[in-house]
């Protein structure tokens, strides 16, 4: 008898797109699909070094810790047959290359959502969630143009299969 995770292949979900144009509401969709597993950034940033976050240098240089040791697990799961919606912020090339390097070496389909939203509207919404406390991490709107400053539209060239929303 075999499972339902030998007989299909998995797939990696990938989310882009700036702060609050809403990659983590579109993730926990992904995620109800049987087989489907999530796994947050954010989540694990703020239960490993929210106390040792207190700028966009310390995001970047423990989100590179994550990821480096995230991705020997991630592939084991793709592997193993389980669909994974990575709600890691595919923003930059380097990120992208790094998520590329997860789907080359475990065979995984894949799509990266690419969450088209205009800079207000996301500050819109970055507002009124730092406001209900409702996110791991809040972030101003200065903090939000620096981050946004480093955000390298997906490409076509790439490799990726992207499925925009606007």
């Amino acid at each position: 008898m075999t499972t339902a995770t030998q007989t299909r292949k998995a797939t990696l979900h990938l989310l882009c797109g700036k702060i609050a144009s809403g990659k983590s509401t579109l993730s926990a969709k992904l995620a109800t699909s049987p087989g489907t597993v999530m796994i947050s950034e954010d989540q694990w940033l703020a239960a490993l070094y929210a106390d040792e976050m207190r700028s966009v240098a310390d995001y970047v240089r423990y989100s590179l810790k994550l990821r480096e040791a995230m991705k020997p697990h991630l592939v084991s799961l793709l592997e193993a047959g389980v669909s994974i919606v990575l709600d890691f912020p595919a923003n930059t090339l380097a990120n992208r290359e790094w998520m590329m390097s997860i789907i080359i070496e475990s065979g995984a389909e894949h799509y990266l959502h690419y969450l088209n939203v205009p800079d207000e509207v996301c500050k819109s919404r970055l507002r009124a969630r730092n406001a209900a406390g409702s996110h791991n991490f809040s972030a101003t709107d200065e903090q939000f143009e620096r981050i946004t400053h480093f955000f390298v539209e997906p490409a076509a060239k790439e490799g990726f299969r992207i499925i925009e929303y606007h």
